[in-house]
């Protein structure tokens, strides 16, 4: 038989979390024929003796919603053995879209999800308005990975109520045409519904997001609507109206397997009281997944935005003034009091400890701990941050970890049963942080430097197990028969590397990237290359729109 493509001697992981063994894999019309010795030969040869050889990855938390139609090849998410993705991650998207509503979604994400309002402006092509027309533009487009999507209970909302959404509840005949709005994108292919309540989402104008003005009724016909369609997985960011505890209580009620943001590690420890409400509910028979993230929550921000800050009203309040009136409240010392308060009671924290000054025109004051700036001046660290940026005109960038720094914490969330690993983020805060390259964190960390999973146990929680979640099929796994999804890369080199700030948004705005990662030789995505020989491949195509569909 003459294949495509055959990679010889690799380390073959398959993705079920069996042990590792030396194999070759035969390809041919984009699925795998072969595992073991492959005698016959390809019409490309890819020696893979001392790599590993996996099943692609699988990225279930991502935002690329918006930038898939100006970059089919997900930039930077490609060149870490990506080859599937989720979007539409917290109950936020730009479908279904009615031409009216289009700045308020855009608004929406620019605020919530740190995206560049010029960015969005310039780079989304409306062709659509229903969800079931978004996935047909994605596929017209064509796509380097494979692409799935939540429905988003924002976006529905919108769709339904207008500016409404951020102002009241619905009433019964609104709730109604949302299921209803549901409904129709689930028989498109929604791979689930997604929603957030947790107070820290903020959106157009400062204000909750429209998911978090649901009514309870709201929220429990959009589950219940969720389970009706027998497929798909729900995404919940937990808050008020729906806290953890209540999701496993929820979970056997809706009949789909929920997954929740974020089980991260903090200085108090709270993750602890999290997890025994996660056991608790595990024991009772819930099928609750906890997202873990392995890269620390660590984000860039200028002050002219500054997104970390964006929960709390006094800086909400300043999202819609012109920049001269920020300027005023940074400079007022009565603002500065209220806003101090505000940020001491809110959570998470503010770690002030954390703050570092990534750039200002001060240049004796770049790279310097903020704490070490203000015990200099003898002021807060927040007055000592206002004052750089009044210098600055507000352009100064600060860095700044809000959680999940625990590097051994990490570790023990990975081993605990029914976490799923998750939060990249990618596509979303572009301009504050890239976690997109969590795959190679995943592998150069917590494999080969802290021996905290085992190779098997890592590839797996990388392909087979979110694929199994949200029911990928014949994805996530490296036998015959499967699609044939590949990455091959050297655990001895494999890393995430050092971020860079570039400027190749539409509009030219700005983004930091983790790519050309070291130790990912090859990715093939339904048995074509995507990357070669650490060269990527920027014609290519071959992913395809990933449609969930009752089984």
């Amino acid at each position: 038989m003459s294949l495509d493509v055959v990679i010889r001697g690799g380390l073959v992981v398959d993705g079920s979390g069996a042990g590792a063994a030396a194999a070759d894999v035969g390809i041919h019309a984009g699925r795998i024929t072969a595992v073991g010795d492959v005698p016959d030969q390809g019409a490309t040869e890819v020696d893979a003796h001392g790599l590993v050889v996996a099943p692609g990855f699988v990225d279930i938390h991502t935002h690329y919603d918006a930038q898939v139609l100006w970059d089919p090849l997900l930039t930077p998410s490609c060149f870490h053995g990506i080859t599937t993705v989720v979007a539409g991650n917290c109950g936020f998207g730009i479908a279904p879209a009615r031409p009216g509503h289009r700045g308020l979604l855009a608004r929406t994400l620019e605020h919530v999800e740190g995206m560049s309002l010029e960015a969005l402006e310039a780079g989304i092509a409306w062709e659509f308005e229903s969800f079931a027309g978004y996935l047909d533009a994605v596929d017209r487009r064509g796509v380097a990975l494979n692409f799935a999507a939540y429905a988003g209970h924002t976006p529905l909302r919108i769709w339904v109520m207008g500016a409404d959404a951020y102002e009241r509840e619905a009433t019964a005949a609104e709730i109604a045409r949302m299921a209803q709005a549901l409904a129709e994108a689930m028989d498109a292919g929604a791979a689930g519904f997604a929603t957030s309540q947790s107070p820290g989402h903020v959106g157009d104008g400062g204000r909750p997001v429209p998911s978090r003005l649901a009514s309870t009724e709201e929220l429990r016909a959009l589950l219940a609507q969720a389970g009706a369609e027998q497929h798909g997985v729900v995404g919940i960011v937990p808050g008020d109206q729906l806290p953890h505890a209540e999701l496993y209580a929820l979970q056997p009620e809706v009949g789909r397997p929920v997954t929740w943001t974020a089980l991260l590690t903090y200085p108090d420890g709270r993750q602890e009281r999290m997890l025994d409400i996660h056991r608790q509910g595990s024991a009772t028979g819930a099928d609750v997944r906890p997202q873990v993230s392995v890269r620390p929550l660590s984000m860039q921000c200028r002050m002219d935005r500054p997104f970390f800050f964006d929960g709390r009203p006094s800086f909400a309040a300043l999202h819609q003034q012109a920049p001269e009136e920020r300027i005023r409240r940074y400079g007022d010392r009565v603002w500065r009091e209220q806003a101090q308060a505000e940020l001491d009671a809110g959570v998470p924290r503010i770690r002030w400890d954390s703050f570092v000054v990534e750039e200002t025109r001060q240049a004796h004051l770049e790279g310097r701990p903020l704490g070490a700036i203000a015990a200099e001046r003898g002021s807060t660290p927040l007055d000592a941050l206002l004052d750089i940026a009044l210098a600055d005109d507000l352009t100064t960038r600060v860095r700044c970890v809000i959680a999940n720094d625990d590097v051994a914490g990490i570790g023990r969330l990975l081993g605990e049963p029914g976490t799923v690993v998750g939060l990249s983020d990618a596509g979303a805060h572009a301009s504050q942080l890239c976690d997109a390259g969590f795959s190679s964190e995943l592998l150069g960390t917590f494999v080969r430097e802290r021996n905290e999973l085992s190779l098997e146990a890592a590839v797996r929680k990388l392909t087979g197990e979110p694929a199994d979640l949200f029911g990928f099929g014949d994805r996530g796994y490296l036998r015959p028969g499967s699609a044939a999804d590949l990455v091959v890369f050297d655990l001895a080199t494999i890393g995430v590397g050092p971020l860079r700030r570039v400027h190749d948004l539409p509009a030219g705005a700005d983004r930091l990237v983790a790519d050309r990662p070291a130790g990912v030789h090859d990715v093939l995505v339904n048995g074509r290359f995507l990357v070669r020989d650490g060269c990527l491949d920027v014609d290519a195509r071959s992913g395809v729109v990933l449609r969930s569909a009752r089984t």
